[in-house]
């Protein structure tokens, strides 16, 4: 496994609780508590460098939204959704319409419940593969030969042809191709595995942003009301570094690098961050290599001067020795 082969020892049921720089010592001071542990086993690690690779999705967004705790039935998030199974015969509100929400209303669909979906926003929707190609793969290929905004162009007219005009849906495209939305936004193009053909059959209501719930029934911002059974919000997810790293300069407020890509990788006093460039695997990749590289520089640049120094040290023996 990978792990094995780069002798890799992971800690499982582990969380982080804290994590500062030590001037005096000049070494981090990371706290963890181990959670499958009933009495709350606390550790610490001390260490020269602290990568942070917990990501841009670590934790659930809950948003508040008037009256949901008036709602009476089951709320939960996409990331805690297992199966429709559960839902079969209900009347389910889904609210958001990235791929967690495309995909969860589509599960329902398949396990008989009613799903509405809320579009509140523009989406692109793009097939998961055009030529037979993944659409990503296609796009990467392209971006090789052709500029990010010619690609944009190319993918949306493709799209177009296997998927027809998806804005009488009420899914309305944004102005800014795909691409360039994900690389300057970090929002991911919905990938359709399926959910467009029950929107297109009924299967999936499509409505407008919330205004309100009440007890087993939610208002729409169009005035429509819907009676529920159980609210899933697919609301996304975000960095939870504020949470944790007791440090204000390379991070920001919103849990992201304060340097813009593709220098947010490296900070102070042996600190990186790898995974927050919002290019997904690929920019997650770059920063790996980057700071496996710069953190190999930095042992072997101490090696060096360690070495030439016990040298000197040596040699300043051997010339007392002679008197």
């Amino acid at each position: 496994s990978y792990a094995k082969h780069f002798d890799i020892n992971p800690k499982f049921n582990e969380c982080v609780q804290s994590a500062r720089y030590d001037e005096t010592s000049g070494f981090w001071r990371v706290k963890t508590i181990v959670t499958s542990d009933s009495n709350k086993t606390e550790f610490e690690y001390v260490c020269r460098s602290l990568v942070v690779a917990t990501g841009e999705n670590a934790e659930c967004v809950l948003p508040d939204i008037e009256g949901l705790s008036e709602f009476g039935g089951e709320v939960i998030h996409a990331g805690d959704y297992k199966s429709g199974e559960k839902f079969k015969g209900q009347k389910v509100l889904v609210v958001g319409c990235g791929n967690s929400g495309m995909e969860v209303s589509l599960d329902l669909c398949n396990h008989n419940a009613s799903p509405s979906m809320v579009v509140r926003s523009s989406v692109h929707v793009l097939p998961r593969e055009i030529f037979g190609k993944s659409t990503f793969e296609l796009a990467v290929l392209m971006m090789k030969w052709l500029p990010l905004w010619l690609v944009d162009k190319l993918m949306l007219i493709l799209a177009w042809l296997v998927l027809g005009n998806i804005e009488k849906y009420g899914l309305k495209r944004p102005s800014t191709g795909p691409l360039e939305l994900k690389n300057t936004k970090g929002k991911t193009p919905v990938l359709d595995i399926g959910a467009l053909e029950k929107i297109r059959s009924g299967d999936i209501n499509v409505v407008p942003g919330i205004k309100r719930f009440s007890c087993g029934q939610v208002e729409l911002v169009n005035g429509e009301k819907l009676d529920i059974d159980s609210v899933v919000l697919a609301t996304g997810y975000r960095s939870n570094v504020p949470s944790w790293l007791q440090e204000g300069e390379f991070f920001s407020k919103n849990g992201y690098p304060k340097a813009s890509f593709p220098h947010g990788w490296k900070g102070k006093a042996g600190l990186y961050a790898a995974g927050f460039t919002r290019r997904g695997l690929s920019g997650a990749s770059s920063d790996a290599m980057r700071i496996a590289q710069d953190i190999a520089q930095v042992f072997k640049d101490e090696t060096k001067q360690l070495r030439m120094r016990t040298v000197a040290r040596h040699r300043r023996c051997i010339s007392l020795s002679q008197f």
